[in-house]
């Protein structure tokens, strides 16, 4: 049976440096060269290969470097925590798994010479996936997440926003809702460049509202109305409604911060909530559950999707090679603001 001593005496080092090797221990000064020579010795003479082989690729991936670019500013970040909530898990799960975050970058302002120095990359939101090519053209090597646009030849995790509407509108329908209105926001095509931000592209939560709501003959294009996904965005896209002579009985807003100001606007222009106008949102932050009344929402799972991001560039880097496309389901948070029970 193969031993450490055997290990240590045809590697001609110590078997405490044999020892520490195999148990990757990070405190350990030691070449490249003779961590390579030790894995393969002990691969070579049957020192538990299952062990060494995992061990082997923990030692392989602790010497990995991958990059997280973010189009979202720290600024936007605090006002929408979801996008915080992904970059957290993101941090978190790389930690867990072995891999460092080599650099963060966020915006168009990217260092190209210390993107390609990355073993991989995470892109966190709807970046042209032609400028991610132009700086990093490894395709293997990059996740995208919550991209709105459908790109095959990249891993991407995303949100299955197609459900989450559904069941809203399935919960509204039932409380006897037919006249309900829509606050969302523009999406853009993120450009790695001094154009910034590039065109329009739809918003997924959107696109399947006006559909379902086309199907069951009840769309108003009065009742749409798009912002910017800020409070004050949704505090004033919920006034302009109002002013409608005929407004809607309840309404869908896409972001639980838009939500918060047009329940704002609701209560200034005295209208109750959900009595005279039902809010739905979507993202089930934090606060959404403190507003008056409880704000319902859509509840979306930003630890699964940041650790599912880690998961694939992982097995990306390990060398998995066709591509996955993970979508991560959602849960309706039924509270006051909509009334009634799921």
């Amino acid at each position: 049976m193969a031993t450490i001593k055997d290990i240590a005496e045809r590697a001609k080092v110590s078997t405490a440096t044999v020892s520490r090797v195999l148990n990757n221990d990070p405190s350990l000064s030691v070449s490249e060269d003779t961590r390579e020579r030790i894995f393969a010795i002990a691969e070579e003479i049957g020192y538990k290969p299952e062990r060494i082989k995992r061990l082997k690729k923990e030692n392989v991936l602790s010497y990995k470097q991958i990059g997280l670019l973010l189009w979202i500013s720290s600024d936007d970040e605090k006002e929408d925590p979801y996008f915080s909530s992904v970059r957290l898990s993101i941090e978190k799960h790389c930690e867990a798994m072995g891999v460092s975050i080599g650099k963060v970058f966020r915006g168009s302002n990217v260092d190209q010479i210390t993107l390609q120095q990355m073993d991989g990359l995470i892109v966190v939101g709807s970046v042209d996936v032609d400028d991610i090519q132009k700086i990093y053209p490894n395709s293997n090597a990059v996740v995208l997440v919550n991209h709105l646009l459908d790109n095959l030849e990249y891993d991407s995790v995303k949100i299955n926003f197609h459900k989450a509407i559904e069941e809203v509108l399935r919960h509204l329908f039932k409380l006897g809702h037919h006249k309900i209105g829509l606050i969302s926001g523009c999406e853009y095509l993120y450009k790695l460049g001094p154009e910034k931000r590039g065109r329009t592209i739809p918003d997924l939560r959107q696109l399947h509202f006006e559909r379902i709501m086309k199907e069951q003959g009840y769309y108003h294009p009065d009742y749409i109305y798009n912002g910017d996904w800020t409070t004050a965005s949704g505090y004033e896209k919920m006034k302009e409604l109002l002013s409608k002579p005929d407004r809607p009985t309840a309404c869908f807003v896409s972001s639980d911060p838009m939500a918060i100001g047009a329940i704002r606007a609701l209560h200034e222009a005295g209208v109750k909530v959900p009595e005279e106008m039902a809010i739905v949102g979507f993202d089930a932050i934090e606060v959404s559950a403190f507003v008056n009344p409880p704000l319902s929402t859509v509840k979306v799972f930003p630890e699964l999707i940041g650790k599912t991001a880690v998961q694939l560039l992982v097995e990306r880097l390990e060398g998995r090679e066709p591509t996955m496309h993970v979508t991560i389901g959602t849960e309706m948070v039924v509270r006051e603001s909509c009334g009634g029970k799921k």
